[in-house]
């Protein structure tokens, strides 16, 4: 092992928790080509156990670091052929951090246009500054006249010179810059004031015409509001220390670092020169400094929100394989039907008009009547966009009108965040050929209904709606964020060999779009798999796809029990000495924790498999197949509330977590508008990071705040109520406990747009969500 790969794997273990060993392990894995959840599942031996966060963190920095140690190579490549490297520089090199410290090390050295300072040099005013800076006495004027030759026109050019020379020598200093930066961090304020005349088109961003705040605490959506603002030209934006005291101490650091200990005449002059520096050089470069780092900072926070809204939604609960009825509502357009059966598969489609102009109400109520009947559905899921509410209304009506001996389908309304991108996606128009786009998008809506996480993945993440400021942010680590996200989720849950789509099975484990056609293709044309390894007859499925694939697969009620578990075929043997021990059969085992309660773990370690292995065939074989995400529920939205303006301070209604963000949580109420739940009304306690109270999804219980009607915002609070007084209630909530209403997994939360009143309650607790852009 080299020594820059030693270095990366110590500084990659002391970041994550782990043993350098461990670290090793893993980075030659994954460079061997395995994935995350393959390691993180299947090869804890060897990694000592390093869970999948670690592994995702794990693989990020290594790329980094492999960059900054192929970084510092070139460096150290580069000033050794200028015949410039001495041992200490050598060792400044190693020692370097990071790749901006790297950088600052090199800037002496590295290639650069001609400067003011080279012309300097080069008219021979290079022996004056250092004049100055050896004779602190001295007249600087004075030294000046011995430097004026015809380059040079006076003593003020020459002056001139020397400072373009020390000017530029600080700019080059590693450790200066060093100083200056760490003071910036922790002194500096960033301010953003509107640009004259534009108050009118850049009212969104009216909370930051005047905004000043400590640049090391700003939050990160202020960060990007504030960097959107800029770019749009709304404001302008400055990172400088406090006016008052912070320029003149940051002159200090510089004039500490040139060493101006009395006050003669030099020492006067190369004071003169620190300020200078700082005025036209230093605070500009540490100005972009600054806000590079800000936009990195601000960025890495609004991936990290997103992808943990992405998580969350991806394993929300299932309603599981029943017949269920998409409904994506439409006024003149009508109201789109879409039944599919318990596997999804598309068994009619119908476009009712209940709503004006039409107003066919007793034909619509026939349809739904008749398609329940005749499919025998059980589940009911409503879009919740436009018309949704009036949609929901409608078919609350309609299920009365079926025979009291029926069962009543349970009706869910939930979001259709990115159907209408699929539904006119090139992956749709394959899977529904002969279907019009609309009717796509109520499939859509009936199968995340069924299971979200199998729909959801044919959407681009960036379409559901569940981050902040995505637009604004590095795309590319935006997109290999949330493919992460996927690919852990799919990977958690497993993936039916025999009913999942190509989309799902691309999210597999040594898979990708290329063998997951393949997988279907063979599919289609052979029949279902009987069994895992009859993968390896794929075209194009190697031995190495099918390791890190394998265990990740099910196949239900095939001839190898196993085959539908989490086991992985590699370690079928320990399984079956494990079976063996308990006497049973194996299909008589599986499912049976009593019957493996009196094992050793112990017992079943060989050369091959470990403790971690035997551990997790022992916990896969008690509950086999498990799905990790929770029991499905659903929230009961309140008859009569039905509009923002149905609204009063004090109801307490239930609703669904449809996105989380820094400064708060939002929540559909079902009127259309999503509420605001602020940080600080999350709980009766402190709360920093809202993840920690809730998630998207989750269904909670609210109570409402305030209500601002002109600019559609709601105020929500979870908290409990803080007075003694009598509170309104919501009205009576109408229709059967069987018949929940609500959205399982999101649903389509909408930022409020306009400024909030400057003194207003309601407004301090938003302003943080003005900005937000979905």
């Amino acid at each position: 092992m080299s020594h820059a790969e030693d270095r990366i794997h110590r500084t990659i273990g002391t970041e994550i928790a782990a043993r350098p060993a461990q670290v090793a392990a893993a980075v030659k894995l994954l460079d061997e080509g395995a994935t995350v959840p393959f390691v993180a599942r299947y090869r804890k031996e060897a990694t000592g156990g390093l869970d999948d966060t670690q592994l995702r963190n794990l693989s990020e920095r290594l790329g980094y670091l492999r960059e900054m140690e192929a970084r510092r190579a070139t460096i150290l490549g580069s000033i050794k052929e200028q015949g410039k490297l001495t041992d200490a520089l050598a060792r400044s090199i190693a020692a370097a951090e990071t790749k901006a410290a790297l950088e600052d090390i090199y800037l002496p050295f590295k290639p650069k246009r001609r400067t003011k300072a080279m012309i300097a040099r080069e008219n021979g005013l290079e022996p004056l500054l250092r004049g100055i800076q050896d004779n602190r006495t001295a007249d600087p004027q004075k030294l000046a006249e011995g430097y004026v030759i015809e380059a040079v026109a006076d003593t003020k050019a020459a002056l001139t010179g020397a400072r373009d020379i020390l000017v530029e020598e600080l700019a080059e200093n590693a450790h200066l810059l060093g100083r200056l930066r760490d003071f910036m961090r922790a002194e500096a304020q960033i301010a953003a004031r509107v640009v004259p005349g534009k108050e009118e088109a850049g009212a969104k961003f009216s909370d930051y015409f005047d905004h000043r705040e400590p640049w090391s605490k700003i939050a990160s959506h202020r960060a990007l509001a504030i960097l959107r603002a800029s770019k749009e030209e709304i404001v302008t934006v400055e990172i400088a220390p406090e006016p008052e005291t912070g320029t003149d101490r940051a002159i200090g650091i510089i004039a500490a670092e040139i060493g101006i200990p009395g006050d003669g005449p030099g020492d006067r002059w190369l004071r003169d020169a620190a300020a200078w520096a700082w005025r036209v050089k230093l605070s500009l470069s540490m100005y972009i400094d600054l806000l590079g780092e800000l936009r990195a900072r601000a960025h890495e926070e609004a991936i990290s929100v997103f992808a943990r809204n992405l998580r969350d939604l991806l394993l929300a609960a299932p309603a599981g394989a029943r017949p269920t009825l998409g409904l994506d509502p439409g006024l003149r357009t009508g109201v789109k039907a879409a039944v599919v059966d318990a596997t999804g598969k598309v068994v009619e489609t119908a476009t009712i008009y209940p709503f004006k102009p039409r107003s066919d109400i007793r034909g619509s109520e026939a349809k739904i009547v008749d398609l329940v009947r005749r499919h025998g559905v059980e589940l009911i899921a409503i879009g919740n966009g436009t018309a949704s509410r009036e949609t929901d209304r409608f078919v609350a009506d309609t299920l009365r009108l079926l025979p009291d001996g029926q069962p009543h389908p349970i009706k869910v309304v939930v979001s259709e965040a990115g159907a209408s991108v699929y539904s006119a996606s090139e992956l749709a128009a394959r899977e529904f050929p002969d279907l019009d786009v609309s009717l796509r998008g109520a499939v859509s809506i009936a199968r995340r209904l069924q299971d979200p996480l199998a729909e959801l993945v044919k959407i681009e993440p960036q379409s559901i709606g569940v981050g902040q400021y995505q637009h604004d942010v590095d795309q590319r680590r935006l997109a290999k964020a949330l493919d992460a996200v996927v690919e852990d989720a799919v990977n958690a849950v497993g993936v039916d060999l025999n009913t999942a789509s190509a989309a799902l099975l691309s999210h597999v484990s040594g898979l990708g779009p290329r063998l997951a056609e393949a997988i279907v293709a063979h599919r289609d044309a052979a029949g279902a798999f009987g069994s895992r390894k009859s993968l390896k007859e794929v075209s194009g499925l190697g031995p190495k796809a099918f390791e890190q694939a394998a265990g990740f697969l099910r196949i239900r009620d095939g001839a190898e029990p196993l085959d539908a578990s989490s086991v992985h075929p590699e370690a079928y043997g320990v399984a079956r000495r494990i079976v063996k021990a308990c006497g049973r059969d194996l299909r008589g085992i599986m499912g049976d924790g009593a019957a493996l309660k009196g094992l050793n773990a112990e017992d079943f370690v060989d050369d091959r498999f470990g403790l971690p292995t035997v551990r997790d065939i022992l916990s896969e074989l008690e509950k086999p197949g498990r799905d990790p995400r929770p029991g499905f529920k659903t929230a009961s939205f309140t008859d009569g509330v039905e509009d923002i303006k149905d609204l009063k301070p004090g109801m307490r209604l239930e609703g669904t977590v449809t996105n989380v963000a820094a400064f708060g949580a939002f929540v559909d109420i079902g009127v259309h508008q999503d509420g605001l739940i602020h940080v600080s009304q999350l709980a009766d306690r402190f709360v920093k990071d809202p993840h920690e109270v809730v998630k998207a999804g989750d269904v909670v219980t609210v109570r409402v705040t305030e209500v601002d009607i002109p600019r559609k915002r709601i105020g929500l609070s979870m908290k409990k109520q803080q007075d003694g007084g009598a509170r309104p209630s919501a009205p009576p909530a109408r229709g059967k406990p069987d018949q929940p209403r609500g959205t399982p997994g999101g649903g389509k939360g909408r930022a409020p747009k306009p400024a909030p009143e400057s003194g207003s309650a309601f407004g301090d607790a938003l302003r943080d969500a003005m900005q937000k852009k979905r």
